[in-house]
């Protein structure tokens, strides 16, 4: 069977999940047995987000073959359960950097290079990228919104791809909103209605309505939206906002039979749909009589939620695994001092201290540290987190009050924390730091090795800067274990306090290889602890 593809656009405004939509959309396809992948198309100009603000843009999703892409992708991986790759997102920068580089290597020798037809065919040749192998359907999420300047070449590339494949082998997905009135007491389909005009305009004819909503919409509302859209009504698919949790909106979709519409669409058989493992997941997270445990996640991006968008999906997986309701209390370690660390942090029954860069927040972080190892609060590091707890250990246990990473200051009297070797050459900014998956050897009889149960894992790093070798024998003689190395021996990857109730960091990202039907272990077991610590009130 030649690969189907489905394009998931979205009008109106931005955030109204087109992500979570297509992810959603994935796993039910992939529930009826059918073999996807999932892509997401990016208007901007930058060749992947890795230098942009996590203020502007979230936070940076890595996958396994050390591409830094779009936090969509982690929606992708997180409900389908399956892995992306650097083609799985492609931006305007990236597309654009092919053709000019081709074009340079004399590549269209003879013409006149412009966006039609190249810079449109380097779009479809991206999009063949998710066609390879048994692929059954592949789903193809259109950043933006329509009627955005960035979004045309692409809106125009998969009209072309549509076209070429011919009916029933592709399927255009329109989501957008209906938004509710309150002072008019009406909910309005004009937005929707002119969105769509735009997509038609240029010769995209939805097939498919899905549509954001506060509040259900009527009969009439359906029969409008499908007269003026051009959709048949039963195509006009209501999606209000769910009431508990990201996770119901599979089932949401599946009880409108979203899922059966579209393999009628594609001339696609319909296979059974087997939602219970997703539906006992769901059960045990909406489980109401469970014990609230608080996790304190200190960061230097706190005031968007988006920037640690994987830190909370993967600390609410930790929850399901350890059967506890989470809190999360979200502080910014620039505001925290010696003097309020303990009153910012009282009641909570863990820490968490995720990845960052710079030096903006770095000394409220080392003191949250020193507060979570000295009251024995369960504590996880990640990656920044991971250095922090070694320069926090280097200064107020080993006596090293120099101690510091370069990254904050360049001359530091102990370099705890050090550029690594092969970054000392590198100015370039841009997908230039230790990306992607690196294999882990974890110590015998260490927490790392319980938790883990297993003598070797693969996990995904990004950062610039390491533990630096020199410093391992004095902070082990102190009592630190070094739980986690690579297979060389030469870098450190995770640390652990074996004295501590639970004291665990590490330089790699756990968030991204979490999933709710398949918790990370590091975050099950923090919860686990984290719960411990609940249960004996203080």
């Amino acid at each position: 069977m030649s690969c189907k593809h489905i394009f998931v656009t979205g009008g109106v405004i931005s955030s109204l999940g087109k992500g979570l939509t297509a992810a959603s959309i994935g796993l039910l396809l992939k529930q009826r047995g059918y073999r996807i992948r999932m892509q997401k198309l990016d208007p901007y100009l930058n060749v992947d987000p890795g230098t942009m603000s996590p203020f502007q843009h979230g936070e940076v999703y890595v996958t396994e073959d050390g591409c830094e892409t779009d936090l969509d992708l982690g929606h992708y991986e997180r409900f389908t359960g399956l892995p992306c790759d650097r083609h799985s997102n492609y931006t305007t920068g990236r597309i654009y950097s092919n053709v000019i580089a081709r074009e340079r290597a004399g590549g269209y020798l003879g013409c006149t290079v412009q966006v039609i037809p190249h810079i449109t065919d380097e779009i479809k040749s991206a999009i063949r990228q998710v066609e390879v192998g048994d692929t059954e359907i592949a789903i193809t999420e259109i950043g933006g919104t329509a009627g955005d300047i960035e979004s045309q070449p692409y809106l125009e590339a998969i009209r072309q791809y549509h076209q070429e494949l011919g009916p029933g082998n592709a399927l255009y997905i329109h989501l957008t909103l209906v938004p509710y009135i309150k002072a008019a007491g009406e909910m309005k389909t004009k937005p929707s209605q002119q969105s769509v005009g735009i997509l038609r305009s240029i010769g995209i004819f939805p097939e498919m309505l899905i549509c954001r909503c506060e509040r259900s919409f009527t009969q009439e509302h359906r029969d409008k939206l499908a007269l003026f859209c051009g959709v048949r009504p039963e195509h006009v698919i209501e999606e209000c906002d769910v009431k508990n949790s990201i996770y119901e909106v599979p089932l949401d979709l599946a009880g409108q039979g979203v899922d059966e519409k579209i393999l009628r669409l594609l001339d696609l058989p319909i296979r059974q749909l087997n939602m219970e493992v997703w539906n006992g997941m769901l059960e045990g997270l909406l489980e109401e009589d469970r014990r609230e445990v608080e996790i304190a996640v200190v960061g230097k991006y706190i005031t968007l939620r988006d920037a640690y968008k994987s830190i909370y999906e993967a600390l609410t997986h930790g929850a399901i695994a350890a059967g506890v309701k989470l809190k999360v209390r979200m502080l910014e370690s620039e505001e925290i001092n010696p003097d309020n660390v303990a009153e910012k942090l009282r009641g909570v029954q863990g820490v968490l201290v995720p990845g960052g860069f710079g030096i903006r927040g770095v000394e409220g972080k080392i003191q949250t540290i020193r507060h979570a190892r000295e009251s024995r609060l369960p504590f996880l590091g990640i990656c920044l987190g991971m250095q922090c707890a070694a320069v926090e250990f280097a200064r107020n246990v080993c006596g090293l009050e120099g101690a510091n990473s370069t990254e904050a200051v360049p001359g530091a009297v102990d370099p705890v924390i050090s550029l690594l070797d092969e970054q000392r050459g590198v100015t370039d900014m841009g997908g230039t730091m230790r990306l992607g998956a690196y294999t882990c050897t974890l110590k015998d009889a260490s927490c790392a090795r319980a938790v883990y149960g297993v003598t070797e894992i693969r996990e995904r790093h990004r950062h610039r800067f390491e533990f630096n070798p020199r410093y391992r024998a004095v902070l082990e003689e102190h009592g630190m274990v070094v739980g986690g190395v690579s297979p060389d021996g030469t870098l450190v990857e995770m640390i652990e306090l074996p004295d501590h109730p639970w004291f665990m960091a590490c330089q790699f990202h756990p968030e991204f290889k979490s999933s709710p039907v398949c918790p990370h272990p590091l975050f099950a077991a923090f919860l686990k602890a984290a719960a411990v610590e609940s249960s004996d009130d203080r």
